[in-house]
């Protein structure tokens, strides 16, 4: 029996730096990818929810994947590419370039915007798994739309040969577990939520995949090896000091990319905004985010000595 459970350990959702063009920051990209990995990632999600892909040009998403690749050549570090359009002809297009340009797995949402049956998610996914011939997480979010349950990945990975779990990020532990529990353990779940690392790994979960790792690679990294080490109120002394950095990234209204991406663009990383017309920081927002951040001790308590 094949092992599904490839994908373990802690991977940043990666940003994408990319200017208003969508021209991309190769020189950034590479430098982020270069501190989260020190700071302990074992891989990087790219063009996800995090990453703007379902904003992004195919071509922009390209060329991502093609950097990502270069960058962990000959590193114990992975590389998922997040290849979900609203089109099935450009989320192959992806899916047969992520495989030709070196990607470890793929990954999407289930098809969205219009309503899909059972039925046709699972086209949709054995479309992909069959253009790229790569592993395939799923990226199970409430903001898909669509209800997935344990039944339904069970009866997905029985269909799709290189359908390997999930990426799941809802804070529904009791269904997570279930899912956990599918094909006697063997598939690969993974948790989404930044917030509840811990509570993830405690319910199954074989790793984390979050978009505030960005900003604090080494916290969230410490988080998993705790666990890993029995060392539970450790764990939870780390995750709670990263939960108050997340507690100031969600304080902005439209969701905490602006503000992640704020914030390592006053580390020096050049990131540029979202994609138009997503939300930018203001200035009093933005005077409001480093007294946040100062309040918090992050530059001497979260970034380490990377």
């Amino acid at each position: 029996m094949k092992n599904n459970v490839l994908v373990t350990g802690i991977k940043t959702a990666l940003v994408s730096c990319v200017d208003e063009q969508g021209k991309v920051y190769e020189d950034s990209m590479r430098k982020l990818m270069d501190w989260n990995f020190k700071g302990g990632m074992n891989g990087f999600y790219i063009c996800g929810g995090t990453g703007e892909g379902p904003v992004l040009q195919k071509e922009t998403r390209k060329e991502i994947a093609e950097i990502a690749v270069d960058f962990a050549k000959g590193k114990d570090c992975m590389i998922i590419d997040h290849v979900g359009a609203i089109d099935l002809t450009t989320a192959k297009e992806l899916a047969r370039h992520a495989a030709d340009v070196g990607c470890d797995a793929i990954s999407s949402v289930p098809p969205f915007f219009f309503r899909y049956d059972e039925q046709g998610i699972c086209d949709y996914y054995r479309e992909l798994a069959d253009a790229s011939g790569l592993p395939v997480l799923m990226y199970a979010s409430p903001l898909a739309g669509i209800a997935i349950t344990p039944e339904m990945i069970d009866r997905f990975m029985d269909q799709i040969p290189n359908l390997i779990g999930l990426k799941w990020t809802n804070p529904d532990y009791y269904t997570m577990s279930h899912i956990k529990q599918l094909k006697g353990g063997n598939i690969n779940v993974i948790n989404g939520p930044d917030e509840t690392l811990l509570c993830g790994l405690t319910m199954g979960a074989d790793g984390g995949i979050g978009g505030t790792y960005n900003c604090m690679p080494l916290l969230f990294r410490q988080i998993f090896d705790y666990f890993k080490a029995g060392e539970l109120e450790k764990a939870r002394e780390v995750q709670f000091k990263a939960n108050k950095m997340i507690d100031l990234l969600l304080s902005f209204n439209g969701g905490c990319l602006a503000a992640v991406k704020a914030t390592l663009n006053m580390l020096g990383y050049e990131c540029g905004y979202q994609v138009y017309p997503q939300k930018r920081l203001s200035d009093d927002e933005m005077d409001r985010l480093k007294k946040g951040l100062k309040a918090i001790n992050y530059e001497e308590e979260y970034l380490g000595t990377l």
